[in-house]
């Protein structure tokens, strides 16, 4: 359509005479002066509507925040209100919140307090008492000196003075206290902004095929790839947007997911990062955005959708650190700024009824805290302390019921009113009282602005271009259905109600025509001149910016620089952080803790592993073995903090962009505090290890070993977090961690001394921090020691009266004639360690630990950025979808976080919206009608549920009774909390706990035993696996749901079928975890549907984070089977009375559970209503919401009360009697026929062999389309392997050689840690959708998926560890002789060990977390007792542990078969020289020992200088040091094979016991350990 075709069309103008002057008028009563100059044709949109009072949330705070501000005692009541006509001069806001600037002819005065309701809304008597309290300091501000004590008492004159004798005029304090700012000389601020021309371009595709292990290595895609990140594909998000926010506006901004609403928010508040480019022109007033981003970007601020705080800290700890990270210099009567926070926050915490949480913890998903109403205005209260002048709230209402929406959005009213900021929101279902608290609306429709104006005008704006709003619809609701094809009603000839001019005139159908519409309107006009007045007025005007400059600099403290965006110095940061961290530990103390015990748990476990270690030099490599751990530990517990610092970066990167502080101090702050707490833990894990294992007992020796390895422990814990913020995501980050750690244990020293590392990788020993510590605390312990010989040569039977002069010992450093080693000597020519540098290498480890803290306070400060991967639709490969070729032709935008997975289905939607029923909805409707007729009546009757809690019994059911007839859509409504999700639980069998009493009936009948499987059921969190499509999840549903008769193919068929019922034709090869919100709903009744249900569909929650359009969809595809005969049950939370007039019947609970309605809706929902009215209920407002309105005089909404009881109303009425009545003659007419029979003989659908066969089918599926956790672990094995393989390189048949040997073998075993780990979390994602959803569906039993699970797994782990081997054998230097039996227990026994270990031991845990710590200590405790670090003969009381260790076996067998009867050929260093007696040669002198002990000697007849060496053979060598054994190495194999089998056995016995059949007294101690934390987290707080 061209340009023309609008232009030259005669519009009407939303702007007549009358209505000019009833909105001028409505201006004048009701809203302030504009703030700005403004034309006089653009109109300010009605304050009685939607304005709040600045009182709403706390009258009570708000009166005591009166006196605060009013000043002393003789300014207050008459004086104030003479003094008023000079107040007009005063500056626009008070300096506690962001700064106003302007000149004093435009501040405008503040909205009268007759248009907004009371501040005291939540907290009456927390107001009251900030009244008091800081009314005691208004009085006492002549002495300063006693105002803190005064705080502490009450006065008499002060209690008697009731906040509630006058009316509260919060304008008129307001106003006292901008005096105060004027008197002072305080300079103040305000910020607007405007934008013109504004596009933005992305980069991305918003679909494209599945990643699998094959797409990987195919070439065809490598070079796509690498073509895409040369030139990546890019697409405009955003076109041409025009429009101005003034100080004092807010802007709602409308539009489906996906249109590019969080684009624009973003845009608008300066965060252009993620973008291609940003085109168009930005003013902030006088100021550029750069110089915002550069010098005062704490005054521009974007708040994403979830409220992510530090969730152990409280909430009056996380809004008093944002007052402070932003308190200004400045402050009114010289208060001190400790004072001016403190104030701060006790008036946020009033305004915003956040008193009676204020020492509640924030909370998460896993720690309980404060409510989302309450999280939601914890963010608000945050956002203004931190003074913030434009803010940009992004869908911050999802998850929110109505009730507690429309609160936020008053908090937001409030907020905008009294500090003058800025306020743009997006949001989703947004009700009409919530829509009239906005002064303007922004609707985008595909990245084109369709309209920018006044919202009181949008409604009749888009009535006039020709569209009809549904009745009852509201006016957010129809202006987002305008941009949905299929979800709005265009005018016809009958029905044009328009003005003659319109009449007939062309509608706008697509997003180009409503821009080209909106472009020739005379709302775009007025929004033009809008922006002109305030570019004229605000842009290039060098006063201005020299005011905000001036005003801005003012603000910072006397140590910040004049330039930064900080307002506080680093100093001060780094205190008040280091605070903030204290507080974060307080309340997470558990975690610490834990971290303590477990490191006095392994001091105790290798303490007593190497207990009272004597001083001999068979004690020698024990002792090192001590000595390494003590530094290695640290190390290994210092990985922990990678997932930790990820957790928090979110937090961090949204206070860096507020200008809060330094992200690098934050890191700074973290190592400070963490010092204390790491001395605590290092103090405990060095006395236990230290003598416990009785090292050299002096106090120079132990104070140096203690320093050294808590500098390690400091510096190690640097290292592994400069390492985590130099990525951007986790996993990266973790990958290469673990191979890190894996070259700081082989090159500390220990395992490979320096002299034999192979010189290409030697240089990494240089690089590794713990080999200078392992260094320095050998040598403090050996320099002192002079071990007794364990071994003298010759000794034994026959040598008895051999003098000490012809003996030598065989340890290396030993000397000819001398029965001690001097430990020096040992460590030099073992290690080349030197006494003499010890306190080099304390300076060297210093210097890493500085340098490791350098490098994460930089990469901190500059890496703010976090990986977030745009949502991208992904089809199986081989799938011909058509939005993949659009994707790939159109380069669709990922940049924009929304469009990504809305693109494919707006794609879909566009080409069937121009027309009523296109040939695919004929073919739904089609299928839809051919789904079998339910004919049964479901009822229950007198349903009561009862559940134990903290030992009391709680009814969550009281009396709950009626029924579900097919063809009919039933609605079950409450408040949250009234029972509605445990009504459906009960009705649908799906509660394990607590006591449930009454009756359910089919046809009046009990019933079916297979009820379960025939019933579906819908649960609000869309479960399902993530990398299945969509035609994948159906066909599984049906192929193990209908009955194993039903052939495969025609379940596949009816599969197929459902698919198109559902409108997921264009999805059905799409990756369900892509899809969006719609179609992960569609999916999820698809896959009920597809299970052939005869009797019931229950449905919780349907429309639970969908937006209006899509909620719309999904409920009339249920109204649509319901009119086929379906019989459906549905749980819906405050719909919209355009959703609510789908229901045919309607059940209503509030909270106890127990009923307040049941009947029938009517049109309109009359029957409802006139229910209410006629019970003696304030009469529905014309276009009121029903759904609200029966919820408000309930007393269901959060600020709603009633006067009656409505559950005793409900019992007294018709409406019950005849609800009784009703429910009888249903069971007598049904019990007229037999009872529903079950259609399955046994518990599931289809023999348990075709479950596994569908399990295995689907499991190996998703792991082939998972190649990054394949990858993961096939990369893993492989670089493991040459590591170690050329770590011990070539390792020669001396006794170190061997001994390189057995440590290659032995580190080879430890890979079996992150392999094992790897496995917890798909795992255990799997059991949970089985726990979740399949379990209670019957789909399969559980074994099966058990068996699946394992067998899946094993292929993938015994290819890794074969090329681990290929990589490994052959570069160590094994004999190719010997790799067989090498290959059958590494490559294939070993693999099946850790797998069936680590599944078994993620079988009894809740979380992969869980899971990885008791995995990570078995793996530990059953390595350290394997003979290699400490021997056999040596272990004392844990040498039970030797032979109950798996390791102990999977090592002898490795280890002895391949390197058992073998020569050793001992180097020099290895030889030792004794003297034989005079006359004797070297042979004869040592013949009967070396026949009684092994042994060699290299030169026989020789008389002198006997060269000797220890063992001939590595049987000689491996027996009595290590208890290996070549001999043993089948016997080990059956060992070895029966503790599979136990593993085998344990994973099912432990997922039957722990979670298919929980044991009572098992879940009584879970429990009790629960709630032991839970109380120790209470009392943190």
């Amino acid at each position: 359509m061209s340009n023309s075709g609008y232009s030259s069309r005669p519009l009407a103008d939303p702007l007549s005479d009358e209505t000019r002057e009833r909105e001028l008028c409505d201006l004048s009563l009701h809203a302030p002066p504009p703030v700005y100059h403004t034309p006089p044709e653009f109109p300010r949109s009605p304050r009685s509507h939607g304005r709040v009072s600045l009182d709403y949330f706390d009258p009570e705070g708000a009166h005591s925040l009166s006196r605060t501000l009013s000043g002393p005692s003789g300014q207050h009541g008459d004086s104030a209100s003479r003094q008023a006509p000079d107040m007009e001069k005063e500056r626009g806001v008070p300096h506690i919140f962001p700064p106003v600037h302007g000149d004093s002819a435009q501040r405008p005065p503040l909205a009268k307090a007759c248009s907004r309701v009371s501040a005291d809304y939540f907290d009456p008597e927390g107001a009251r008492s900030l009244y008091r309290s800081l009314s005691d300091h208004s009085d006492s501000r002549d002495h300063p000196s006693s105002f803190h004590d005064q705080s502490l008492q009450t006065s008499e004159a002060t209690t008697a003075r009731d906040a509630s004798d006058e009316p509260f005029d919060f304008e008129k304090i307001v106003r006292r206290y901008l005096k105060k700012v004027d008197e002072a000389q305080i300079k103040t601020r305000t910020l607007g902004v405007a934008f013109q021309n504004l596009s933005v371009v992305g980069v991305g595709t918003s679909a494209a095929y599945q990643g699998t292990l094959g797409s990987m290595f195919n070439f065809l895609d490598i070079l796509s790839g690498i073509r895409q990140l040369r030139n990546p594909p890019q697409r405009n998000i955003l076109s041409r947007f025009e429009g101005v926010v003034r100080p004092g506006e807010m802007l709602l901004v409308l539009g489906r997911p996906g249109s590019g609403c969080s684009t624009l928010l973003k845009v608008l508040a300066n965060q252009r990062d993620e973008f291609r480019s940003v085109n168009g022109d930005v003013y902030y007033d006088s100021i550029t955005p750069s110089q915002v981003k550069t010098h005062c970007r704490g005054d521009v601020q974007y708040c994403p959708e979830d409220d992510v705080h530090f969730p152990t800290l409280t909430v009056d700890q996380t809004i008093h650190f944002a007052a402070k990270t932003r308190a200004p210099q400045p402050r009114i009567e010289q208060i001190s700024r400790a004072a001016f926070t403190r104030r701060v926050t006790d008036i946020y915490l009033t305004v915003f009824g956040l008193n009676h949480v204020k020492g509640t913890m924030v909370g998460d998903a896993s720690i309980r805290g404060v409510s989302g109403g309450e999280k939601k205005r914890v963010s608000i209260a945050e956002a203004l302390a931190t003074r913030s002048l434009i803010t940009s709230w992004d869908n911050s209402t999802r998850g929110l019921d109505s009730s507690t929406a429309l609160e936020f959005v008053r908090a937001l009213r409030i907020a905008t009113d009294l500090v003058k900021v800025s306020t743009i929101a997006s949001i989703y279902q947004a009700g009409e009282n919530l829509f009239n608290t906005f002064d303007k609306v922004c609707l985008i429709y595909e990245g084109r602005m369709i309209y920018y104006g006044p919202a009181n005008l949008a409604r009749q704006y888009f009535i006039d271009m020709g569209y009809i709003p549904k009745p009852r619809q509201t006016t957010p609701d129809f202006l987002v259905s305008v941009t949905d094809p299929l979800g709005r009603t265009t005018v016809t000839a009958d029905n044009d109600t328009r003005n003659t001019e319109m009449r007939g005139r062309p509608v706008p159908q697509t997003p180009a025509e409503f821009e080209e519409y909106y472009n020739a309107s005379n709302i775009h006009d007025i929004n033009h001149a809008d922006v002109e007045s305030y570019k004229r007025d605000n842009v290039n005007k060098h006063e201005k910016f020299i005011a905000f400059k001036e005003s801005a600099r003012a603000d910072h403290s006397a140590h910040t620089r004049l330039r930064s965006p900080y307002m506080i110095s680093i100093p001060m940061q780094v205190r008040i952080i280091m605070l903030r961290r204290a507080q974060i530990l307080r309340g997470s103390w558990t975690t610490q803790a834990i971290s303590t015990i477990t490191f006095v748990l392994q001091a105790v476990i290798i303490g007593t592993t190497f207990v009272n270690t004597p001083d001999t030099t068979a004690a020698y490599f024990s002792r090192g073995g001590v000595l390494f751990f003590s530094v290695f530990i640290p190390a290994l517990f210092s990985m922990s903090e990678i997932p930790a610092l990820f957790a928090q970066r979110p937090i961090v990167i949204r206070h860096q962009k507020a200008a809060m502080y330094h992200p690098m101090v934050e890191a700074l702050a973290m190592t400070l505090v963490d010092i204390p707490i790491t001395l605590v833990t290092m103090i405990l894990f060095s006395v236990i290890l230290y003598f416990v294992v009785k090292l050299q007992q002096t106090a120079s020796q132990f104070f140096i070993y203690f320093l050294f390895v808590l500098v390690v422990a400091i510096s190690m814990k640097a290292f592994f977090r400069a390492l985590a913020s130099a990525f951007p995501s986790e996993a990266p980050a973790q990958a290469l961690a673990g191979i890190l750690l894996l070259a700081l244990s082989l090159y500390t020293g220990y395992q490979i001394p320096r002299p034999t590392m192979i010189g290409a990788l030697r240089w990494i020993s240089y690089c590794n921090p713990i080999l200078y510590a392992f260094d320095a605390i050998m040598t403090n312990e050996f320099y002192t020691l002079d071990g007794t010989c364990s071994t003298l040569v010759p000794s034994g039977a026959g040598y008895e009266g051999v003098s000490l002069q012809n003996q030598v010992c065989t340890v290396v450093g030993s000397e000819p004639g001398l029965a001690r080693v001097s430990g020096s000597n040992y460590l030099a020519l073992s290690f080349g360690y030197y006494h003499r540098n010890l306190w080099r290498n304390f300076g060297i480890l210093v210097a890493y630990g500085v340098f490791f803290l350098l490098c994460l306070l930089v990469f901190t400060e500059i890496n703010t950025g976090s990986a977030s991967e745009g949502s991208v639709l992904r089809y199986k490969r081989g799938a011909k979808a058509e939005v993949v070729k659009e994707a790939e032709a159109e380069a669709t935008v990922a940049g924009d976080e929304e469009k990504a997975r809305a693109m494919a289905s707006s794609a879909a939607t566009r080409d069937i919206g121009q027309e009523s029923l296109s040939e695919k909805d004929k073919a739904r409707e089609k299928h839809i009608h051919s789904q079998p007729k339910m004919v049964n009546t479901f009822s229950w009757q007198n349903i009561r549920y009862t559940v134990s809690v903290a030992g009391s019994q709680r009814r969550l059911l009281d009396d709950v009774s009626g029924f579900v007839v097919p063809g009919k859509l039933t609605a079950l409504m409450g408040e949250s909390g009234a029972g509605k999700t445990t009504l459906l639980n009960v009705l649908a069998e799906r509660v394990s706990t607590g006591v449930i009493t009454g009756g359910r009936f089919f046809n009046g009948q009990a019933l079916p035993a297979d009820f379960q499987a025939q019933t579906g059921y819908c649960q609000q969190m869309d479960t399902h696996t993530t990398l299945t499509t969509v035609r994948e999840a159906l066909r599984f549903s049906a192929r193990l749901r209908q009955p194993s008769t039903v052939p495969t193919a025609e379940k596949d068929a009816y599969a197929d079928k459902c698919l198109q019922m559902c409108g997921l034709d264009m999805f059905a090869d799409a990756m369900v975890g892509s899809l969006g919100v719609e179609q992960k709903k569609r999916t999820t009744i698809g896959v009920e549907l597809a299970a052939k249900p005869q009797l019931l569909l229950f449905l919780d929650e349907p429309t639970s984070g969908l937006d209006s359009q899509s909620a719309w969809a999904i409920m009339s595809f249920l109204s649509t089977l319901a009119d086929n005969g379906q019989a459906i049950l549905c749980t819906i939370h405050q719909p919209s009375a355009e959703l609510f007039a789908v229901f045919d019947r309607l059940l209503l609970l509030r909270k106890g559970g127990q009923t307040v309605y049941f009947g029938d809706l009517g049109e309109n929902a009359e029957e409802l209503i006139s229910y209410f009215e006629k019970g003696g209920a304030r009469r529905c407002k014309e276009g009121e919401n029903p759904a609200e309105y029966m919820l408000d005089v309930i007393g269901a909404g959060a600020t709603a009360t009633t006067d009656r009881d409505w559950h005793q109303v409900w019992l007294d009425s018709d409406g019950c009697q005849r609800l009784q009545a009703d429910i009888e003659d249903i069971h007598s007419e049904g019990r007229k026929s037999p009872p529903i029979s079950a259609t399955l003989s046994t518990r599931f659908a289809t023999p348990w062999a075709y479950q596994l066969r569908e399990l295995l089918q689907r499991q190996n599926l998703v792991y082939w389309r998972n190649p990054t956790y394949l990858m993961s672990k096939l990369t893993l094995n492989i670089i493991g392997g040459l590591f170690i393989g050329f770590t011990f390189f070539k390792s020669k048949d001396s006794i170190q050689g061997n001994q390189n040997k057995l440590f290659a073998i032995f580190m080879s075993t430890i890979l079996s840690a992150p392999l094992g780990g790897q496995l917890h979390v798909p795992y255990i994602k799997t059991r949970d959708i089985y726990e979740i959803r399949e379990k209670s569906s019957r789909m399969y039993h559980w074994s099966a998926l058990t068996t699946a699970q394992i067998l899946t797994e094993l292929p993938w782990n015994i290819l890794g560890s074969s090329l681990f081997f290929l990589c490994w054998f052959w570069t160590v230097g094994f004999e190719s002789s010997r790799a067989g039996f090498t290959y059958l227990m590494y490559g294939v026994c070993f693999p099946i060990y850790y797998t069936t270990i680590a599944l078994a031991v993620a079988s009894m845990c809740p979380t992969a977390e869980i899971a990885g710590l008791m995995f990570s200590f078995l793996f530990a405790f059953v390595l350290t007792f394997d003979g290699v670090l400490q021997p056999f003969r040596l272990l004392g009381w844990w040498q039970w542990m030797y032979h109950l260790s798996p390791f102990t076996y999977l090592i002898e067998a490795l280890l002895g078969q391949a390197i058992g009867n073998q020569l050793i050929t001992c180097a020099d260093k290895e030889l030792v020289t004794l003297q034989p007696p005079t006359g004797q040669a070297c042979g004869a002198f040592l013949a009967q020992y070396i026949s009684g002990h092994g042994g060699y000697l290299t030169n026989p007849d020789a008389t002198a200088g006997c060269r000797f060496c220890a063992s001939r053979t590595t049987d000689e060598w491996m027996g009595p040091s290590f208890n290996i054994f070549y001999r043993h190495h089948w016997r080990d194999f059956g060992f070895f094979c029966a503790y599979i089998v136990f593993n085998v056995c344990a994973v099912y016995l432990l997922t039957y016991f722990f979670r298919v059949r929980r044991h009572r007294r098992l879940g009584y101690v879970l429990k009790k350990v629960a709630g032991l934390f839970d109380r120790s987290k209470a009392k943190a707080v």
